[in-house]
């Protein structure tokens, strides 16, 4: 099954792609020309009047796909927009991302999936595909449109409650069942409600020593527990969304090794900061699920490297300010995630030699486009694939500007943290949307590109 990608017009320049290292491995020139990748070797020709990109010293990856993005729209559009989170999306080097249920009215129909695949198409900044609701409006009760989704345009293969659990057991029962007959997948937000009422933080001394009321492991821990035991009843494929505990990927792993069909992601935010960030009550650091202790960052990371966990997805949460600029209490939980990604993924696993180049694109393209079932991304970069590409300059750090990203919302909690990588160039379909770490609008696309 093949999601198409955004209509692109009119026909892109050719480009030449000069000393990059594909994978971080062997330098490479890559040709790009009608959409596709024409030609890979070394020391190529140029063919004439074509556009040389010095890439030396940078990295050349498939374009990263993200299975878990808030856009917001319809009907959240004072946080996020389709045109701003796809902006977002390009800067951060994003060639595709899926689109979470809820938005207002909920994605829970046909038709509104397919009005979120419409405005993804008209921006054109990146490949937007719809995660379908599993249950209407996220209620929990029962069993939304699982079947004209898959079946419309927007042909959705994902979906998801995501900010809610569906915790009952025999609705999460049918949803696998039901989504197993065209081969879709319940993407499983891990809370139980009853165990987190209220619940600001994780659950541990420092929520003990702050007085906010605390979020335990096992809220998460035990949804996955029955939901891959379940998965593993009807033979359905289960995702599960934002792990962030040591217990979760020990559940995770013994699920894997029983042969249960689960899959699992991790955000960045998870990677890299812990439960200590609330000290200052500062509701950037709020989230859901919560910030955890070091010890489980350290385990989702080895979950991470060693295959445990599936991907990497950035759980890309936009509020307005006023939504956070307030008591930690009455805060909205959520980051946003998007144009800070692969630096956090360079930052906490590549430059620490816990993974590859060739490992980050595994779990930043082509694993989540795999459980996505799209085979319109996430593809090797060789001759005659489409051009969805990422020329990525490891060696620049920044400190990170919130003025500066293209997202409508600003709730980064690394606004002001100096991180690694800088994106040179992004191709949609071999179209520049971002070069330099800028935007290009519609009208300059052709224009020349900086060197690395």
């Amino acid at each position: 099954m093949t999601l198409s990608p955004a209509p692109i017009a009119p026909a892109p320049a050719p480009l030449l792609i000069r000393g990059a290292r594909p994978y971080g491995e062997d330098v490479q020139d890559v040709l790009v020309e009608d959409g596709l990748i024409s030609a890979v070797g070394t020391d190529l020709p140029n063919p004439g009047d074509v556009e040389e990109i010095e890439g030396d010293g940078c990295i050349l990856l498939p374009g990263l796909v993200d299975l878990h993005t808030h856009l917001r729209e319809p009907g959240g559009e004072e946080a996020e927009t389709v045109e701003t989170g796809t902006r977002a999306a390009a800067r951060g080097g994003f060639t595709a991302v899926h689109a979470m249920a809820n938005t207002n009215p909920v994605a829970d129909t046909a038709g509104v999936v397919e009005q979120v695949l419409r405005r993804g198409e008209d921006a054109a900044w990146c490949a937007v595909h719809p995660i379908g609701a599993v249950t209407v409006g996220l209620a929990g009760e029962r069993l939304a449109e699982l079947e004209s989704m898959a079946s419309s345009k927007a042909r959705v293969r994902v979906f998801s409650d995501d900010g809610k659990c569906v915790h009952d057991p025999v609705l999460m029962r049918r949803a696998l069942e039901y989504v197993k007959t065209f081969d879709g997948v319940i993407a499983q937000h891990a809370q139980d409600p009853r165990l987190t009422e209220g619940a600001q933080m994780h659950e541990g001394r420092v929520s003990a020593e702050l007085g906010l009321t605390g979020w335990p492991s096992v809220a998460e821990e035990s949804i996955i527990a029955r939901d891959v035991l379940l998965a593993e009843h009807v033979g359905s494929r289960l995702h599960v969304c934002h792990l962030s505990t040591a217990g979760s990927v020990e559940i995770v792993r013994w699920a894997k090794l029983r042969g249960v069909d689960v899959t699992a992601e991790v955000t960045p935010h998870h990677l890299l900061l812990t439960d200590e960030e609330a000290r200052g009550y500062d509701a950037l650091y709020k989230v859901n699920p919560p910030l955890r202790t070091q010890a489980d960052v350290e385990a989702v990371r080895a979950g991470l490297a060693d295959g445990t966990i599936d991907i990497v997805a950035t759980d890309h949460a936009p509020h307005p300010q006023d939504a956070k600029d307030r008591e930690w209490d009455t805060a909205a939980f959520g980051m946003t995630g998007l144009e800070t990604a692969l630096s956090i993924v360079q930052s906490t696993m590549v430059d620490t030699g816990a993974m590859s180049w060739r490992d980050v694109a595994r779990v930043l393209s082509e694993k989540p486009s795999l459980i996505a079932r799209d085979d319109s991304q996430g593809r090797p970069i060789r001759e005659g694939e489409v051009a969805n590409l990422l020329l990525w300059d490891p060696r620049p750090r920044r400190r990170v500007d919130t003025a500066e990203h293209a997202s409508r919302s600003h709730n980064s909690p690394f606004a002001g943290t100096e991180l690694p990588g800088a994106n040179r160039l992004t191709l949609l379909a071999a179209r520049p949307t971002v070069r330099e770490g800028r935007i290009v609008e519609r009208e300059s696309a052709a224009g020349a590109a900086g060197e690395c």
